[in-house]
């Protein structure tokens, strides 16, 4: 979410939405990891893997979400041949819809990195530029 809060407030509707998005999503991944984790009488710890990285350019922002998806879908790939070696075919097939929503969003991701070649500065002058016009068609604030 910290990426998301970042590109909204430097008015990159675009990004923060995808960005939102993809922690949503997320967030979703660890819900059913959790509740397979239960099933199977294992209990859930929760940790910080590590520090959340202050970035605040757009470009290392996609740069570094497409790099942590990329190795996610690495390892739950390591995780979904486990799981098969053991007869356990659910946490499986769990791991590899797992692998498909981390490669979706690499390609989110590495796509908007080559609409920022593509355009230029461009790209995110038009994200701000369209984000001026929806606020300025509110109008006035109500008091």
């Amino acid at each position: 979410m910290y990426f998301h809060f970042h590109c909204d407030d430097q008015g990159y509707d675009l990004l923060a939405n995808l960005f939102k998005k993809t922690a949503i999503q997320e967030m979703g991944h660890v819900e059913v990891l959790s509740e397979r984790i239960l099933f199977l009488k294992g209990d859930v710890e929760m940790k910080i893997l590590g520090e959340v990285k202050k970035i605040k350019d757009p470009k290392d922002m996609l740069k570094c979400a497409a790099d942590m998806e990329d190795e996610s879908a690495k390892e739950y790939n390591i995780w979904a041949n486990e799981c098969s070696a053991n007869a356990d075919s659910v946490s499986k097939k769990i791991f590899e819809d797992l692998v498909l929503d981390e490669e979706t969003h690499f390609d989110q991701f590495d796509t908007e990195m080559e609409n920022m070649i593509k355009f230029g500065d461009n790209y995110f002058a038009l994200q701000a530029i369209e984000r001026s016009k929806v606020v300025s068609s509110r109008g006035p604030a109500a008091q």
